[in-house]
């Protein structure tokens, strides 16, 4: 994560060059990734959270050739840039309209929607859209078809989880979408925190072996508990995790107590979650 540094220029492929916002923290790692694809006409996937100097730089990479803006959802660390880009630019803004909530650019309106599986082609590059919910219902991947290059924004992240936060974030969907990427004929992921990942079939399934042990430790908690809430589950099913970090955990706790709902294995009752026996 160290090798990382915001605001240097990091060549992928002959087609695609990454640029790192001033952004680090906890949820965003070194900072979020803006990827640049193509040699001419160029498209910009995810231009990041709204700073000034990575906006700047941004520019002076794009120069006159940028044509495109595709975000792969409207997190704050994810899409406002692209206003400013696109005033300076006038680039098409590209991808599925977000959800009116807080955690969302709701300014971002896209010009262009693209449906899953659908294509958008470049003067030397192909993009399939793949539509894939979960930590944001709207979030879309990219494959880049000549590369087998997945672009997975939040969907997968290096070297952490992804926090999956209801309403707008659901675990069964998050869980649907990692076993629709499995299928993908991909080779290398370019992910929207941290470093491409080789092995991204295999890194795919250890999420989703992850996901559903974090899940059998929320059942066993409530089991134990028989009722708790979301504060008292927290300490129990992520005991492995910073206290620090638990008031973000409740959220993929909510959104794995959501599914055990759904399943029947679980029920609510105010502020309170019951085990189902």
């Amino acid at each position: 994560m160290s090798e990382i540094r915001p605001g240097e220029v990091y060549t992928l492929s002959e087609r695609v060059r990454r640029l790192t916002a001033p952004n680090p923290g906890v949820m965003t790692g070194p900072g979020t990734n803006s990827y640049i694809v193509g040699t001419d006409a160029l498209a910009l996937i995810d231009p990041g959270p709204e700073i000034e100097l990575h906006i700047e730089a941004l520019l002076r990479l794009v120069g006159t050739k940028l044509r495109w803006v595709l975000c792969t959802h409207m997190h704050h660390d994810h899409s406002p840039a692209a206003h400013a880009i696109h005033a300076a630019t006038r680039a098409q803004l590209i991808g599925m309209p977000p959800p009116n909530h807080s955690r969302h650019d709701t300014r971002y309106v896209p010009q262009r929607v693209l449906q899953d599986g659908e294509r958008f082609e470049g003067q030397d590059f192909t993009l399939r859209a793949i539509h894939t919910p979960g930590h944001a219902s709207n979030h879309l991947c990219y494959l880049l078809e000549e590369e087998k290059l997945l672009f997975t924004g939040d969907h997968v992240m290096q070297g952490s989880t992804v926090v999956i936060g209801p309403p707008d974030g659901s675990m069964s969907a998050y869980l649907a979408s990692l076993e629709k990427v499995l299928t993908l004929d991909m080779e290398r992921i370019a992910p929207g925190h941290g470093h491409p990942i080789d092995t991204p079939h295999d890194e795919v399934r250890k999420l989703i072996r992850h996901r559903l042990g974090r899940e059998q430790k929320v059942l066993a908690a409530l089991q134990r508990q028989r009722r708790g809430t979301l504060a008292t589950l927290v300490l129990d099913a992520y005991d492995d995790v910073s206290p620090k970090l638990h008031p973000v955990a409740q959220r993929s706790l909510f959104a794995h107590l959501e599914k055990l709902e759904v399943e029947g294995r679980a029920r609510r009752e105010g502020e309170d979650w019951i085990a189902c026996d």
